[in-house]
């Protein structure tokens, strides 16, 4: 658990990282930021989401920390952390907030020094804006939480993570492996940004704004889509992600030959099984 006696450090002050600073602003922790923006830091400053921040690799800062909590790009981060390593306090607890693990937590724990521990977490919570100035601790609240804990890491360490998560107001917190994380989110979050740019690329359809109702809208909302991150995580999880988009096509053919049969019964068995499987996510 953060107290008031902690110092955490964010490096990466973005949507996430604005959102984590601010929930955790109630502790009454020290929370400084590295970040790339010098306006990001003024920002932060000026609304009192952060303590201190500068957009230098600041060994000072870095190696007072406690906590740090990465809100980093995959790649970004295995860099920022093997460049930074030397500067970490001995017993400092890193972790993160990346959308994929395999190629990721694996990697740091490869090469990170034996006294500094990093542990793999996933805040299932968003926005289909980016930025400081749009954090909110609110999109937090009541959302789904996964650690994604290895043979390396320490029960204590896993102990803290579900902590961080309560006090940010996560209401359901797992664990998962590295790898069944990574085939779940190729389904319930990749599968699904996927459909939605297929879908606003499958034509030029601009002219149908005037026309759409919020079937539309809801649907595709999260092809608004930050293609650097993205195409980031849709590589590092391209094996199951290529499997559950060839399951989906399945899927798409199967309801596809229903209609060219004109078979009712077959395409209502499609939408009631749709149906009581929706029910599940119904909040």
């Amino acid at each position: 658990m953060i107290t008031a006696k902690d110092n955490v450090l964010i490096v990466g002050l973005g949507l996430i990282g604005g959102s984590y600073a601010k929930g955790l602003r109630k502790t009454g922790c020290h929370i400084s930021a590295i970040t790339r923006s010098q306006s990001t830091i003024d920002y932060a400053l000026e609304h009192n989401i952060i303590d201190e921040g500068t957009i230098e690799e600041d060994p000072a800062l870095i190696g007072k920390a406690d906590f740090v909590i990465f809100g980093l790009y995959p790649h970004t981060m295995i860099d920022w952390i093997r460049r930074n390593q030397k500067h970490f306090k001995p017993g400092a607890l890193l972790t993160d907030v990346a959308g994929v693990k395999c190629g990721v937590v694996d990697v740091i724990q490869s090469f990170l020094r034996k006294d500094v521990e990093f542990l793999g977490t996933h805040p299932m919570a968003g926005r289909e804006v980016y930025g400081v100035q749009n954090s909110d601790e609110a999109i937090f609240h009541g959302a789904n939480f996964i650690i994604t804990p290895t043979a390396q890491n320490s029960d204590e360490a896993i102990a803290f993570a579900r902590e961080l998560a309560e006090q940010l107001g996560f209401n359901h917190i797992t664990e998962l492996s590295i790898e069944e994380h990574d085939e779940m989110i190729g389904f319930v979050s990749q599968l699904t940004h996927a459909v939605a740019v297929s879908l606003m690329n499958t034509s030029d359809n601009t002219h149908l704004k005037d026309y759409t109702g919020d079937s539309f809208r809801d649907l595709t909302r999260i092809a608004k889509i930050n293609e650097t991150m993205w195409s980031e995580l849709f590589f590092l999880n391209k094996k199951n992600l290529v499997r559950e988009i060839d399951d989906f096509i399945a899927s798409m053919e199967e309801l596809k030959d229903t209609i060219v049969r004109e078979d009712e019964a077959a395409i209502k068995k499609l939408f009631i099984q749709s149906t009581e499987r929706r029910k599940y996510f119904d909040r």
